[in-house]
């Protein structure tokens, strides 16, 4: 019998990051400045996630794939008539705040939910895709979480490459320090997997493929459960941008302690 996969894919929309983001501290506590004007786009990595998800359903036929989105209704449903050309998948949204000042923890837990609702999953097939990054709430820990919460043991991060084996296991190459990689070998389903930047290109434009996925995506964005984040596990204290301040001095031969030791001393004082 053929492997199959039932592919979850796990992003979120993020501002796009052409535009100038001033934070602010708001009634309800840190957010951007008219962040709901901003134009928006899908998460870099959330996207690498996602047409890596495409491929390997392409590849093993009869696997579904999944688009898990957490965000306000009505940014949705703007991002999707662009995304839904991409690839085919199934769209699963909760409607809730993308901002990249949540608690990554409560995110990470109504993912989960999320993912325990869909209907006719199969559990023992499943592969939860996303960034092992992200360009809002870049925690770097929704991922992990998300697989405690569902009991998942098998988790790789800073995800290249996958390549399914035959019996149905896979291996994976995983980023490590020095450019290299670290090679994994899998057993097989569930696993929760933070994509890298991998190995696909962003995929053309397909209307075709546009049209069947809308079919389903604004029922789906109807349908759409309020996450209800409490907003308040984090507190913050103040939100700025960063200060731009440069210090340039030329030295020849000195050695690399003596560099580190006036590199700290700078970041001190």
């Amino acid at each position: 019998m053929a492997t199959t996969f039932n592919v979850v894919v796990c992003g979120s929309l993020v501002p796009d990051p052409l535009q100038t983001l001033e934070p602010i501290q708001g009634p309800t506590g840190p957010a951007l400045k008219n962040e709901m004007m901003l134009p928006s786009v899908l998460d870099p990595w959330a996207g690498h996630a996602l047409y890596e998800a495409a491929n390997l359903a392409k590849n093993t036929p009869g696997s579904k794939v999944y688009l898990l989105r957490l965000g306000p209704k009505a940014k949705l449903q703007q991002l999707m008539m662009t995304i839904a050309q991409k690839v085919p998948f199934e769209l699963v949204c909760i409607d809730g705040s993308a901002s990249g000042f949540m608690d990554s923890r409560e995110v990470a837990a109504a993912l989960a939910g999320a993912i325990d609702k869909i209907p006719g999953l199969d559990k023992t097939k499943l592969l939860i895709f996303g960034g092992c990054s992200s360009a809002s709430r870049d925690a770097g820990t929704t991922m992990q979480m998300i697989a405690e919460q569902l009991g998942i043991a098998d988790v790789f991060l800073g995800v290249d490459e996958l390549k399914i084996q035959p019996d149905g296991s896979f291996r994976t190459l995983e980023r490590i320090e020095g450019g290299q990689y670290q090679v994994s070998t899998c057993a097989g389903a569930p696993a929760v997997l933070g994509w890298a930047t991998g190995n696909l290109p962003e995929p053309p434009n397909n209307p075709q493929v546009g049209m069947a996925n809308m079919r389903a995506i604004m029922p789906a964005l109807q349908k759409a459960q309020a996450a209800g984040l409490k907003t308040d596990a984090i507190k913050f204290a103040s939100v700025e941008l960063p200060k731009q301040q440069r210090q340039t001095r030329i030295v020849k031969d000195m050695p690399v302690e003596e560099i580190a030791k006036e590199v700290v001393a700078w970041i001190k004082g």
